[in-house]
């Protein structure tokens, strides 16, 4: 099995860590980060657009900065892309289908602004199924990413925030946004490798945001290590660097696991009826992560759902129909607008 991933890429907080101590440059970072897209995602596949002039433009402005002394918060000079559904002033947002290629951003939303402001360093949008409805990663008009585990054999990266798994994965960007209506963080985090968290409905603004579902639409970091998401989700929430800052050294906030572990945390695992329809070779790595997690210290206690995964499933998706219709209804029922075929069908189902 041919793979792209041949060694640990460094972590956010690694790298934030070695700007602040101004023994490595976010241009450095970049430029390699650049090189990489540039020679493997032709086969990846995993960005619809990349900005490098202004990304590099960016990342020695922050060389410059931290240099002089005016490092405004962790996450300065920290690369990053977005799901092809983020607002961007003056770029274009295709939210993955050929129908709205043309649809130029007129402002960005607020939580681009926030990891701008931040210091974070956009190299570019990522691939997504069209309108961000599909959990397997698939595009059949905007091509699908494959999974960087697997190059022999074209394998699913997960979805809808596909393009975002397989570039973080592969070292193309050190973290990216996702949205979750249904899965769209989890599931690519989950093929991929990394890091993904959905958060709770409300916690994050969703203005700048193309919409999907306005009661289950969430967007969420994807990284290498709860580490990185911890620190990308505080940048995402508007708190100042220095806050931040303070909350690392001090681990409070969204960092007070920092440097314990799962020692003493309580976690859910399924019960035996979600069990059943999990594939076997599945359960055998799920039981084999959970016996780890119990020796490092984790206290494991079975969880048991007032519904079935399954009821819950086929709720959110008719939520999700009945809301993306709603928006898209225009887009979908025009036979020639060039829609990709599956979701077409799912949104007028």
């Amino acid at each position: 099995m041919t793979t792209t991933l041949t060694a640990p890429a460094p972590s956010l907080t690694a790298l934030s860590e070695a700007f602040g101590r101004k023994t490595l440059k976010p241009s450095d970072v970049v430029e390699a980060q650049l090189k990489r897209i540039a020679k493997r995602d032709p086969v990846l596949g995993s960005y619809q657009a990349v900005y490098a002039d202004d990304a590099m433009q960016a990342a020695k402005a922050a060389d410059f900065a931290i240099a002089a002394g005016h490092r405004i918060g962790p996450f300065h000079g920290i690369s990053f892309a977005l799901k092809d559904i983020f607002d961007v002033d003056g770029r274009v947002t295709a939210c993955g289908s050929l129908a709205l290629q043309d649809r130029i951003s007129e402002q960005s939303g607020t939580l681009v602004r926030r990891l701008i402001a931040a210091g974070g360093i956009l190299l570019g949008k990522t691939k997504t199924v069209e309108c961000a409805l599909g959990g397997w990663g698939t595009n059949q008009r905007m091509g699908t990413p494959r999974n960087p585990w697997d190059l022999d054999t074209a394998r699913v990266p997960g979805g809808s925030s596909a393009g975002s798994g397989v570039a973080v994965a592969s070292d193309l960007v050190t973290c990216a946004t996702g949205t979750d209506t249904g899965g769209s963080v989890r599931l690519p985090a989950a093929y991929c490798g990394l890091t993904g968290l959905k958060v709770s409905k409300g916690y994050l603004p969703t203005d700048g945001i193309y919409p999907l579902s306005h009661t289950l639409d969430t967007p969420g970091p994807m990284a290498r290590s709860v580490a990185d998401v911890a620190l990308m989700l505080a940048v995402l929430r508007g708190t100042e660097g220095w806050a931040i800052d303070q909350d690392l050294q001090n681990g409070h906030g969204l960092f007070a696991f920092h440097g314990a572990g799962v020692q003493g945390l309580k976690l859910g695992i399924l019960d035996d009826s979600e069990r059943q329809v999990c594939d076997a070779e599945m359960l055998k790595n799920y039981d084999a992560a959970v016996d780890i997690l119990a020796s490092l210290g984790a206290q494991i206690a079975v969880f048991n759902a007032p519904k079935c995964y399954c009821d819950l499933a086929d709720a959110n998706g008719a939520i999700t129909i009945f809301e993306g219709y709603g928006y898209h209804k225009a887009l979908y029922e025009v036979a020639q607008n060039p829609m990709d075929e599956d979701v077409r069908k799912r949104m007028l189902a």
